[in-house]
């Protein structure tokens, strides 16, 4: 018989629990062993679902207290060693790695591969020595076994991807470092065969990146030392987000099954099988149902795709399951009670995605006829979707097919328009400003919750907002910052607070979804063609511009991260959608501009989380990033400085796209990974003003200005002082007012510093 599993569970809970309880730990307002027990209760109670909806192999230790990936790293030893002084298995160790403490700096983070999940860089030495800390696994298993009778599927990530996504090592020493891990996987292995697991998934994602064929005899010599210890334990080695390069040689590999990505592979792991069949002992895990978006699935096409791989492979060998973890995905519909019903009919979130692989399974068991039904109503409810009057604004396709063909650009080159815009704004060297948003605090969430539930009119609401506003800029004034921003205090989300004023979007009460940490983020759902009615932004900024003589930015969200942190429409391709996003963002740029708004900043810090794991595919991507970009943005006055933002990533491979989008001024994230971004200015020139975040503001720690002066110095080796710009890394939203404040003042002094010294420099070379 055809099983089913599941390869990761939302850990967050339907109304995010898991953070509530978190926080409240982190605040000091719950003891450690209390943290522990509401998140076992949120555990128990998201295993029990999986169990009662009749998924046969269910994962256990994807639960995680922040991030997987520090997770095993933890478990490993692999500590920073600014952190090795304290208790290594404590959980103020785990977390001071992963926020940083009053004397060290979190650990990097960036994006987990072309998700919008980021997760923290494990720091490995050249001289590592790697050490079974503790088997989180075991007990997370024996929790399932004893409290629920599930006999789980422990999940981990495998040595390989570990390794590959860490940081601190020469390539040269990276098979010794393999190889000193193996010992420890076969320990962990070994201990959850003794405790009478069945299955066990090793998550190897970077299989569907582009690797060596020495890197693929790597997976060979890790495969064979584990296969050699095991005697009874099933190893699933499991793949996600794309096809992987090397079919031949992974399938041969010494494991009991393949998982293999259906979705995401356009096609080519099914044309593989076709060509070289699959390994008749090896079982195969098809995941089919999309793991990333929440739209049901077409049932049909997917039963047939299962019923042709299974003309490849025995029934007994064959696994019904999602593309990748369901951790990018919301929990539940059921709590969606206030959605049109057209729209929720089409939805489908981690339990009905569940319910979708229950049925495929029942489906190949019992013959496509016993579900028949079921298929052709979600079919039904899908096209009822599809077809809708409220997808189609014909005035918007019109206005993307006049675009084709029509390359958007500045109306100057960027030389001319920086001395433009220095005589226009009259910029000190290295000027001060921040990334966009000021503290979110406890006072401005209620008030947002009062006007939003109706006990405040939005005349109370708008006062409210124009308050903090004022405080703020009298705050930024005061501190010395040079260019100011308005605080988006209005606002929820960078997206979502767009998506809510434009045609297109819909948006839920709790579909939330994991970022990093804590922060989780409530996708819009672009269902519709996108247009805009009215200005979005426009009110706010230039009340804030009224206040002082100072510019202030003009804040956007730019159109490739509004549709990479959506859960986007299927039926049309996602570069029209990114079109209509573009052209409803120029429209108001246009009205900013009409109300003396001219120095704009359009974000795109999901820019490069987009990025096509394959690089054959990656610069189709960019180029129509780029376009999406200057689409926006390029219609603007001369006088006009676009400015834009981008966070967690790598950078230096697309430092062409960077330059390609023709923003005078770009700022990075950087104060986590300082030296690696500077080294990249090192080997690539770049004209355009840039800022390279000079400190971290995800981590509570507030930097002494000489830390910061060390982090411009380091820049400016490589930087004209002229195109400097001296900012944190990202948004404050969710620092505290006293810790901002802080932070901002040592950041302005440390400019002003570095300041000081070049203009005495400069005066001394004159005399």
């Amino acid at each position: 018989m055809t099983k089913s599993s599941n390869l990761g569970y939302p850990r967050i809970g339907e109304k995010r629990e898991w953070k509530k309880a978190l926080e409240q730990y982190w605040k000091g307002n719950i003891s450690e062993q209390e943290l522990q027990t509401e998140l076992e209760k949120l555990r128990l109670y998201d295993l029990k679902k999986q169990k009662d909806l009749g998924i046969d192999l269910i994962p256990v230790g994807d639960f995680s207290l922040y991030d997987h990936v520090l997770d095993t790293a933890v478990m490993f030893g692999l500590i920073p060693e600014r952190f090795q002084q304290q208790d290594e298995n404590s959980l103020h160790t785990y977390f001071d790695i992963a926020r940083g403490n009053k004397n060290a700096v979190a650990s990097e983070m960036t994006k987990w591969f072309n998700t919008n999940y980021h997760y923290i860089v494990p720091e490995v030495s050249s001289d590592s020595e790697p050490k079974l800390v503790e088997n989180r696994l075991l007990p997370y298993f024996l929790e399932a076994k004893e409290k629920l009778d599930i006999t789980g599927k422990p999940v981990l990530l495998g040595p390989v991807s570990l390794l590959k996504l860490s940081k601190g090592f020469e390539d040269k020493d990276f098979e010794r470092l393999v190889e000193k891990l193996v010992p420890l996987y076969i320990q962990v292995l070994q201990q959850l065969e003794k405790a009478g697991a069945e299955w066990v998934q090793i998550d190897e994602p970077i299989l569907a990146t582009t690797l060596t064929k020495d890197e693929i005899n790597v997976f060979k010599n890790v495969y064979q030392s584990i296969d050699r210890k095991l005697s009874s334990l099933n190893v699933l080695l499991q793949t996600y987000f794309e096809s992987i390069d090397y079919y031949e040689e992974v399938v041969s590999l010494p494991v009991a099954g393949i998982g293999l990505d259906f979705v995401h592979d356009q096609g080519a792991n099914l044309e593989a099988i076709k060509n070289f069949g699959f390994p008749a002992e090896k079982t195969l895990a098809a995941g089919v149902i999309n793991g990333r978006n929440i739209w049901k699935d077409d049932l049909s096409a997917s039963l047939t795709l299962l019923e042709t791989l299974r003309s490849f492979v025995n029934e007994d060998r064959l696994i019904v399951q999602p593309s990748c973890s369901l951790l990018h995905v919301p929990v539940t519909v059921e709590t969606e009670s206030e959605l049109d019903p057209q729209l929720k009919n089409a939805l489908a979130f981690a339990d009905q995605k569940l319910e979708e692989i229950k049925l495929l399974t029942e489906g190949l068991n019992k013959g496509r006829k016993t579900v028949e039904e079921k298929l052709t109503f979600q079919a039904e409810c899908r096209e009822q979707l599809w077809q809708s009057e409220i997808r189609n604004n014909t005035d918007v396709q019109k206005e993307v097919e006049f675009w084709k063909g029509v390359e958007p650009t500045r109306e100057q080159h960027f030389s001319e328009r920086q001395s433009i815009h220095q005589n226009f704004f009259n910029l000190p060297l290295l000027p001060t400003t921040t990334i966009g948003s000021l503290p979110q605090t406890t006072e401005i969430r209620q008030g947002r919750l009062k006007w939003r539930r109706g006990d405040w009119t939005d005349t109370d609401y708008q006062s409210f907002i124009e308050a903090n506003m004022r405080e703020w800029i009298a705050r930024q004034e005061e501190i010395g910052l040079d260019v100011l921003i308005h605080g988006e205090f209005e606002r929820n989300d960078m997206v979502e607070f767009f998506g809510e004023k434009l045609e297109g979007f819909a948006f839920t009460k709790y579909a939330w979804v994991q970022s990093y940490g804590s922060r989780c983020v409530k996708p819009p759902i672009i269902y519709g063609d996108v247009a805009l009615t009215e200005p979005m932004t426009v009110k706010e900024i230039s009340y804030a511009q009224s206040l002082t003589k100072k510019p202030v930015k003009g804040m956007l969200t730019g159109p490739i991260t509004i549709l990479n942190w959506s859960f986007v429409r299927e039926d049309i391709s996602e570069f029209d959608v990114t079109k209509q996003i573009a052209l409803a963002l120029q429209k108001e740029i246009r009205a900013l501009e009409e109300n003396h708004i001219h120095m704009i900043q359009v974000d795109e810090p999901a820019l490069r989380e987009g990025l096509p794991l394959k690089p054959k595919k990656q610069q189709q991507y960019l180029d129509e990033a780029v376009y999406a970009f200057k689409l926006a943005t390029s219609s603007v006055k001369n006088e006009t400085q676009i400015h834009t933002h981008m966070c967690y990533s790598e950078f230096g491979e697309i430092m062409h796209t960077l330059d390609a989008l023709d923003a005078d001024v770009i700022s990075i994230e950087a104060a986590r990974s300082h030296g690696e971004l500077i080294a990249d200015f090192e080997k690539q020139s770049y004209e355009k003003g840039i800022g390279l975040g000079v400190y971290d503001i995800h981590s509570p720690r507030v930097p002494e200005a000489e830390e910061m002066e060390k982090y411009i110095l380091r820049a400016l080796n490589v930087l004209d002082p002229r195109q400097f710009w001296v900012n944190p890394d990202c948004g404050l939203k969710t620092r505290g007012v006293s810790e901002t404040t802080e932070a901002l003042t040592n950041m302005v002094k440390a400019a002003h510093n570095i300041r000081l010294e070049i203009e005495q420099k400069l005066q001394s070379s004159k005399g």
